[in-house]
């Protein structure tokens, strides 16, 4: 059914309460300034890594770490708080990549401590790739209602955890490798999109354009107004 336009009254009606109503605030900072770094920053130590650019037997001790704090913790707090936020796919995508960072982080210590060898192929870690793939996939798309940048940053997340299921489940190196550059190219575009939102957020104005679909992201263009009005919710600033 068409959206009816609102009646003289409504407007009325909206205006009386957009004059009389008292709004309290609690701001945050873009949560995702954090998320997207964290992010970035693991995906670029690990992925590099799957792709032979350096590691050798003792690699894991100093993976684990950095993937379970940097891209794990960081990043599902930067979740958390984009739930205070209200935006569905940060809380979604940082939420569950940083889940998915602290249990390879985990994983990754036990197989530091000794206490696993990790089987070939590792039909396990294939399996996690396939629910990580579907469901970065749906972010992917919702992402295209956003920005460029940050859908760039999910189609080649999704595509890098396809690839990696693949590879994992039918142990061909080939796609693990084609997997580990995809999910370098996420890192990089995820960085830049960190980096275009700090600035932003710092300058008071867009300075690196991401592909806003809602708001101009030109260089120099204001940002968007911070304060919306949804009816029966004043004051409330949805999303980042």
């Amino acid at each position: 059914m068409p959206r009816m336009a609102n009646t003289p009254s409504q407007d009325g009606e909206f205006e009386f309460w957009r004059n009389h109503a008292q709004i309290s605030l609690q701001p945050v900072a873009p949560p995702s300034i954090l998320g997207l770094f964290g992010f970035a920053a693991a995906t670029f130590v690990v992925a590099t890594n799957l792709a032979g650019w350096y590691g050798d037997t003792n690699t894991p001790s100093f993976l684990f770490p950095f993937a379970a704090f940097t891209g794990g913790l960081a990043q599902f707090l930067a979740g958390m708080w984009a739930y205070r936020a209200r935006d569905g796919l940060a809380t979604a995508m940082h939420g569950i990549w940083g889940a998915f960072w602290l249990a390879y982080g985990v994983l990754f210590l036990l197989v530091a401590l000794g206490a696993l060898t990790p089987p070939t192929p590792f039909v396990a870690l294939g399996y996690w790739f396939i629910a990580l793939a579907a469901i970065t996939w749906s972010g992917a798309l919702a992402a295209l209602a956003k920005n460029v940048s940050l859908a760039l940053t999910l189609i080649a997340l999704a595509a890098g955890a396809t690839a990696q299921a693949i590879g994992q489940l039918a142990d061909i190196s080939g796609w693990r490798t084609l997997g580990a550059y995809f999910f370098i190219a996420s890192a990089v575009v995820a960085w830049y999109t960190a980096t275009a939102m700090l600035l932003e957020a710092t300058y008071g104005r867009a300075v690196l354009p991401i592909g806003m679909l809602r708001a101009p992201s030109r260089p120099g263009a204001q940002p968007p107004q911070a304060i919306q009005f949804v009816s029966g919710e004043p004051g409330i600033k949805i999303g980042q």
